[in-house]
């Protein structure tokens, strides 16, 4: 089990050279480098030309390098899929916007290898469109080289008309079934954004919700929600103690020979063993980060 912890991904608008540099020195565990929504239709040359430089010029650190494209169906994602298989130094990943079905991810990553892409760039989806949830399993199970999906709550919002809620109630069988197909295909999934700069409760909030039904980490539209984000999908002092006694308790009933495992009048099962691994691995991960 190897975990890349994926707590926070930060939007930078690729038209924004300031911003593009600040990122080189913010605490989020990976950079969503816009071409899209960020961008306005004018500026999206310069953008495709400022992420390009941007990865060429590097600095960025253990941060993970997701460069989200315009969909293939505008004037521009053509564009920016020959501009990011051309560049001297690839990104992590390409993340493709608006796709609802099968073939419109199979497009993207076929245009991309026919450009003569990196095959070490992996690939992330936008889940945005009505259409996409009701296709969620087959899109997501669609090519081997994807390995994530990122909520878009904001387009679901004006194609569905959901209102954005504080308890998101409207969007809770989109976020739930994205969570489902892709634990079932192994893939990352990371919540939508928080809009509400001023509702540190909300994105508080928010935040706890996502961890709890399933998500990796959640995307931002601004640094100051880094620091709540990074600590709500961390495992705290008490999980971490919790997994430890776990894996204590079942290797000290196999050295027993001990059939039942019980601790603190809890049945332990290996579902509850590895899950714990996993939540020691992720806090050794962050701690990791965290010292460089």
């Amino acid at each position: 089990m190897t975990i890349r912890p994926r707590r926070s991904l930060l939007y930078m608008p690729g038209s924004n050279a300031r911003a593009l540099d600040k990122a080189r020195s913010l605490p989020a565990d990976g950079l969503i480098l816009d071409l899209e929504d960020a961008v306005a239709p004018d500026a999206k040359e310069l953008a495709r030309e400022q992420i390009v430089a941007a990865l060429a010029e590097g600095g960025y650190g253990h941060r993970e390098l997701l460069v989200r494209i315009n969909a293939l169906s505008t004037p521009w994602g053509a564009d920016d899929l020959r501009a990011m298989a051309a560049a001297s130094v690839a990104p992590h990943a390409l993340l493709i916007p608006k796709v609802s079905t099968a073939a419109d991810v199979l497009e993207a990553i076929g245009a991309f290898e026919a450009a003569g892409g990196s095959p070490d760039v992996d690939f992330w989806l936008m889940i945005e469109t009505p259409l996409c949830i009701l296709n969620i399993s087959e899109v997501t199970a669609a090519h081997p080289r994807l390995k994530g999906i990122v909520m878009g709550t904001s387009d679901l919002s004006k194609d569905t008309r959901v209102r954005h809620t504080p308890d998101r109630l409207g969007f809770m069988a989109a976020l739930n079934l994205s969570v489902y197909a892709a634990r079932a295909h192994g893939l990352e999934v990371i919540d939508g954004v928080h809009l509400d700069l001023d509702d540190d409760a909300g994105l508080q909030a928010s935040c706890v919700q996502g961890r709890e039904l399933g998500f990796d980490g959640k995307s931002l539209i601004h640094p100051k929600q880094l620091e709540a984000t990074n600590a709500a999908f961390a495992p705290d002092e008490a999980e971490l103690a919790q997994a430890r006694a776990i894996i204590e308790c079942w290797q000290q009933a196999e050295a027993d020979g001990k059939g039942v495992v019980v601790l603190n009048g809890r049945l332990v099962e290996n579902l509850h063993v590895e899950e714990a691994k996993r939540v020691l691995e992720l806090g050794e991960a962050i701690a990791a980060l965290a010292s460089r």
